[in-house]
Order: structure tokens, then C-alpha cells, then sequence
């Protein structure tokens, strides 16, 4: 009888296993999906170029404690290129490297995500400008993600990728750079986080570019949200 109750229960816990794994698979597919028509909606609108900015929130372990001790929604961002006609976000995430925009939508939170541009973006984004900014981007290509956000070019993180591709390519600063003793570090999430990458030793003056300081740039307008 235990024998029985037993292959029942694991039976059961298969099943359930099963349902999620399917339902997961299922939703992925299904956000995919909707992405590469949200995708096709702006290139038929004309609402995406080279050299355009993408914000989301990203779905990652440390999401949270960067938008809690940045106040902002959003916690990832990548540069838009086109390449061979098809639309691509240039980001850093573990490694730097090249991602289709529909997976890249489909991976944030909700599928939502914030597109903007530079001011006068016809007058600096010329053929030449873009290409600068796309050899400038293949220095960082396959380097490791930067989980202590230090101010170097050993390791990269998200904005820090954009800031110093537009900084080297175009000499504008897209959005002001920071130190960690800037942001709110109170929260517990965040304390948490920062145990973690740091221990003891929080090195508080050095230098950051967070996702929210290029969003909230004046040098930006917004094209899709």
C-alpha cells in the first residue's frame, strides 16, 4: 500500500513538473511571439534607426537592487543596430554580445520596454558615426559581465557599455556619471546585493553609470514607450 501511495505521490510531482515546464515553454513561445510583431510594428511605422537606446526591466537575479537604489523602473538597456535588415540590441549582459531585438523584448519583464533617441540624432548618427560606434562595441564583444560595476574596460555592465560606445565614437556624455555613495543604499534587497559582490569592502567613490541617469538624459527624446 505505502508502495502504491508512494508511486502516486511522485507520479504526481512528475505531472506537476511537466504543467510548469509546459506552461513556461508555452509563455516563452507565446511572448516571443508577440514581440517580433511589436518588432515588425516599428519598422513599419518607422520607429526604430541605428543607434537608438532600449530600456526594460530586466528579469535578472539583481534586478530589484538596482531599481531600488536607483529609483527607477528600469534596470537594463542596450544599443539598437540594423544589420543584413534585421533589428539587433548591442548589451551587456554575461557575455557582451549581440541579441535579435524580438528575444531581446520577449526577455524583460512583461515585454515592455522604452525606446529612445538623441536630439538631433540625422545630424551625429551618419553611416561613418555608426560605424565608429559598432568597431568601438567590438573591443567589448564577448568580455564578461561586470557584477562590482568598477569603472573599467576589463569587465562591462549594461550602461556602462552605451555610455563609453556614444563617450569614444561621438565625445557626448549620455547621462551624468555617479558614485555608488550616490545611490540609496538603505534597502535590505539592495544591502543584501551588495554584501554579496563586495563584503565589507563597499567601494564607495567609484565612478557609475546607472540605466535611470541615461533614461532621464535631456540629450534623449522618447520614440516608443
Amino acid at each position: 500500500m505505502r508502495k502504491i501511495i508512494f508511486a502516486l505521490g511522485i507520479t504526481g510531482l512528475i505531472f506537476i513538473g511537466a504543467f510548469y515546464i509546459k506552461q513556461k515553454f508555452s509563455n516563452s513561445k507565446y511572448n516571443l511571439e508577440k514581440a517580433k510583431t511589436e518588432v515588425k510594428k516599428l519598422v513599419e511605422n518607422n520607429e526604430i534607426k541605428n543607434g537608438d537606446l532600449i530600456f526594460q526591466t530586466s528579469l535578472s537575479g539583481q534586478s530589484k537592487a538596482i531599481q531600488l537604489a536607483t529609483n527607477s523602473k528600469y534596470s537594463h538597456c542596450g544599443i539598437i543596430y540594423k544589420e543584413n535588415g534585421k533589428f539587433y540590441v548591442f548589451e551587456a549582459i554575461q557575455p557582451v554580445k549581440t541579441t535579435p531585438l524580438d528575444k531581446w523584448i520577449s526577455r524583460g519583464k512583461d515585454g515592455h520596454y522604452v525606446i529612445k533617441r538623441l536630439k538631433n540624432a540625422e545630424e551625429i548618427l551618419t553611416n561613418e558615426t555608426l560605424q565608429k560606434m559598432k568597431n568601438e562595441g567590438e573591443k567589448f564583444k564577448g568580455k564578461n559581465y561586470d557584477l562590482t560595476f568598477e569603472w573599467s574596460d576589463d569587465k562591462i555592465y549594461c550602461s556602462e557599455l552605451i555610455w563609453k560606445i556614444y563617450k569614444r565614437s561621438t565625445g557626448i556624455e549620455i547621462g551624468k556619471l555617479e558614485k555608488l555613495s550616490d545611490f540609496d543604499l538603505s534597502n535590505e534587497t539592495v544591502k543584501k546585493k551588495m554584501k554579496e559582490r563586495y563584503g565589507d569592502n563597499i567601494p564607495m567613490e567609484e565612478l557609475v553609470i546607472s540605466p535611470k541617469a541615461i533614461f532621464e538624459s535631456n540629450l534623449l527624446i522618447t520614440v516608443n514607450q
